[in-house]
């Protein structure tokens, strides 16, 4: 059994999605990143990043001591090679869903959260104009990537369904928000609709909806305590006493 620590976000999402998909078992274990439940020192032991979602394989393959496993592209990359399911067994094949991954994690994934982020904070920071731009700008183009990958491909990574479109898949659900057409990108728009038909897909996303909040029915001040946790963070200092 996997317990994922998770919160119902985009990046959470991708596991509970990897995870069904795969039939992998799983228990979720709430992590709770508006009241800073991601801080604690449970939570640090499991993912020195601070950042849901972790998971922790209690029975891993082989036997052993449980394996933790953080950050969520490597999390999918491990739920697929234990279940032996949605990525090839070949080294370029599954190095072709692993760069989409790592693609999914270095490019949609954080430009799409800052152009939330920006778009969320208006003008209560000064003005945001250039970052929106920026941001919708670069948000816009990786949907042009995508439809362009799409074109001849029914998947993302080829032929078959695999981690990859797993992966990407969450952080597309938002594109009205994002201020996206999705006409605009016809080809990503058939592979959206067929990716989220899927019943694993489905499960996945339904994993903690009745943990998620809606920010406008909250008072700015409960909004500001959940941006002063989420937001602006420092470096963690060191113990002391460690190798120097």
């Amino acid at each position: 059994m996997i317990d994922v620590h998770y919160w119902p976000t985009p990046n959470g999402k991708k596991v509970t999605i990897a995870l069904e998909e795969c039939g992998v078992p799983y228990q979720v274990v709430p992590c709770s990143i508006g009241t800073g439940e991601q801080f604690s020192e449970q939570f640090l032991a499991i993912c020195p990043n601070n950042r849901m979602p972790a998971i922790v394989d209690n029975a891993p393959p082989g036997g052993g001591p449980p394996v933790s496993v953080f950050e969520s592209g490597a999390c999918m990359m491990y739920i697929a090679e234990i279940s032996g399911r949605h990525c090839p067994p070949d080294l370029a094949g599954k190095y072709d869903v692993y760069q989409w991954v790592v693609w999914q994690m270095a490019n949609q994934g954080p430009k799409t959260g800052e152009l939330g982020h920006f778009r969320r904070l208006e003008d209560r920071e000064g003005d945001q104009s250039y970052a929106i731009r920026r941001f919708d700008d670069e948000v816009n183009r990786l949907y042009g990537v995508l439809n362009n990958r799409l074109y001849d491909r029914r998947y993302i990574a080829g032929d078959d369904y695999s981690i990859a479109d797993m992966a990407c898949y969450p952080w597309t659900v938002g594109w009205e928000t994002q201020g996206q057409d999705i006409d605009e990108f016809p080809y990503f728009k058939r592979w959206f609709e067929e990716v989220g038909a899927r019943p694993g897909v489905q499960r996945g996303m339904a994993v903690g909806d009745e943990w998620s909040q809606d920010y406008s029915k909250l008072s700015e001040d409960e909004v500001s305590k959940i941006i002063k946790i989420l937001y602006n963070q420092r470096a963690r200092p060191a113990p002391e006493g460690g190798l120097l």
